[in-house]
């Protein structure tokens, strides 16, 4: 990779973000703000944008800012077990996530296909399965 410095605005667009998201990580410790350079602006470089990048994928897969957070700082003492530990945990809740929607996409097709089995003035069955 080159040496390409951006400004935070190329470099949130370049990550797939907006600048207060870039900002916001900044402030929750997850990137470092670049030091002062010879311009009046931050640069960023590479190097933080595969990092912001890295984040937003995590952020993507359903880990919270907490859980990267610590992923972060265990890729620099290389707790492989906590990681491991980390990564089977989302990926139960990930599952139990699918199951639930599988059980919304199986009720609502039952619902749509007897919608018109309600007697006129009868609560929609439909709004019915979401408001309990």
């Amino acid at each position: 990779m080159g040496t390409r410095k951006m400004t935070i605005s190329s470099f949130a667009r370049a990550g797939g973000v907006g600048v207060e998201t870039v900002r916001y990580y900044q402030r929750r410790g997850l990137l470092p703000v670049p030091g002062p350079r010879s311009t009046s602006y931050r640069e960023y470089d590479e190097k933080l944008l595969r990092q912001l990048r890295f984040i937003r994928r995590l952020k993507d897969g359903g880990f919270t800012l907490a859980e990267i957070d610590e992923l972060i700082r265990l890729d620099h003492t290389r707790d492989r077990r906590r990681v491991h530990a980390l990564a089977s945990k989302k990926l139960a809740e990930v599952e139990a996530g699918i199951r639930e929607q599988r059980q919304i996409m199986k009720s609502l097709k039952s619902l749509l296909t007897h919608r018109d089995s309600a007697a006129d003035g009868a609560p929609c069955p439909i709004i019915e399965v979401f408001d309990r």
